[in-house]
């Protein structure tokens, strides 16, 4: 029977042969990929233009709801705060200017 020390340096070997055959499949399957690519006569940069596109920018969101003992606001998105569980929220509404709505 192989003692602890032989079974982890079989395994760290494992891992690196697994890295090597997934890194070379890896390769053999973009050149497979490439070549079809070719034959149809479609160029690369068209399918990597589709794909990488800019990061969405979230909309800020304005808070309706305001404590006037701390001065934090709450949008009304999510999860209740602590400072409103309980209250009437209506009582902590932010004012709205007419431009807003």
């Amino acid at each position: 029977m192989k003692t602890y020390s032989e079974l982890l340096a079989d395994f760290e070997k494992l891992k690196q042969d697994i890295d090597a055959v997934r890194e070379y499949e890896a390769k053999l399957i973009a050149e497979r990929v490439l070549a079809l690519l070719a034959e149809s006569g479609i160029d690369i940069r068209a399918i990597v233009d589709g794909v990488q596109s800019k990061p969405r920018e979230r909309k800020r969101i304005k808070p309706k709801y305001w404590d006037p003992k701390t001065g934090v606001t709450w949008s009304g998105r999510g999860r209740t705060p602590r400072w409103l569980v309980g209250k009437d929220p209506e009582t902590f509404r932010v004012p709205r200017d007419d431009a807003d709505q």
